[in-house]
């Protein structure tokens, strides 16, 4: 079921790559990236924005429980704090791999922190999935992606979802209780047309919300892989989606300008800038990292 939203763009910030949103509870404000315009955003309650340059691609961020971020960068998993202006690279997993940087990265549900990595020049499938465990040990737990995006993970946290956005393909994995994930499956295939599977979400009915690269739209579909809703948007290249606000009732859109003629920049006002829209559902709470 296709259907229209009330889409506002909240902060036209023009992002190039705009990417990762995320809300912080503690601070009641959405943080999201411009991985390769190397800035990070910050929206709060009032509407206010700031922005902080930083001195390296970050792909994503999640807060921490001792304060500041999580991320996942172009030299690895670092702590990030734009506001004390702290960029701490501490573990490079792919040293072996020069040509690849850090991506999409989320919380799980017990505060777990994980990342993909890809061939920056998207050709070669040499991207990886890693798990960042609290006390900063980090794992690689799958390989062999184009283009990793995601994950998101199930209301229980015993499911967890990963794109490979160039193959246009979705999987889900068992999660057990340790973090460890098996039996990955196909959970959905999209072809010409559609969009390619990008950032995403699981929201309290325990339904995943997709947005898809150059499908002008996210989508919803259930735990069994049905696809129950589509919404159109504004914008060629939505990149990621959230909940926020203080009753996680509102929908954030991540999008970029990268790859846009003039002529296609002209009939997208607000494409990277962050959107909002009301979708009828309630996200999930996130638990910060807690290493």
């Amino acid at each position: 079921m296709s259907r229209a939203a009330d889409v506002r763009c909240v902060a036209d910030v023009g992002a190039l790559l705009g990417e990762g949103p995320v809300w912080h509870a503690r601070e009641q404000a959405l943080y999201w990236v411009d991985i390769k315009g190397l800035k990070i955003f910050r929206r709060d309650a009032a509407g206010e924005v700031r922005e902080w340059a930083t001195p390296f691609r970050i792909g994503s961020l999640a807060p921490r429980r001792a304060g500041g971020f999580i991320a996942g960068t172009e030299r690895g998993f670092a702590e990030v704090d734009p506001a004390a202006g702290r960029y701490e690279p501490f573990d490079q997993p792919e040293a072996d791999r020069p040509g690849n940087r850090f991506n999409d990265g989320k919380l799980d549900r017990d505060g777990r922190f994980w990342a993909g990595t890809m061939d920056d020049s998207e050709q070669a499938a040499t991207g990886a999935l890693y798990r960042l465990d609290p006390d900063r040990s980090s794992h690689r737990v799958d390989d062999h992606y184009r283009v990793t995006n995601g994950p998101a993970f199930s209301r229980s946290g015993r499911l967890m979802y990963h794109n490979d956005s160039a193959r246009q393909r979705t999987y889900v994995f068992d999660l057990d209780e340790r973090g460890s994930p098996s039996n990955r499956r196909e959970f959905a295939r999209f072809g010409e047309g559609q969009g390619y599977p990008d950032g995403m979400t699981v929201d309290a009915e325990d339904c995943l919300w997709i947005a898809f690269w150059d499908g002008w739209c996210v989508r919803r579909f259930s735990p069994d892989g049905e696809c129950v809703a589509t919404i159109d948007l504004p914008v060629q290249k939505p990149t990621s989606c959230a909940f926020g606000g203080p009753s996680l009732d509102e929908f954030y859109v991540t999008s970029a300008t990268i790859g846009l003629d003039p002529s296609a920049r002209a009939r997208q006002p607000f494409a990277g800038g962050l959107l909002m829209l009301d979708t009828g559902c309630v996200g999930l709470a996130d638990v910060a990292f807690q290493g």
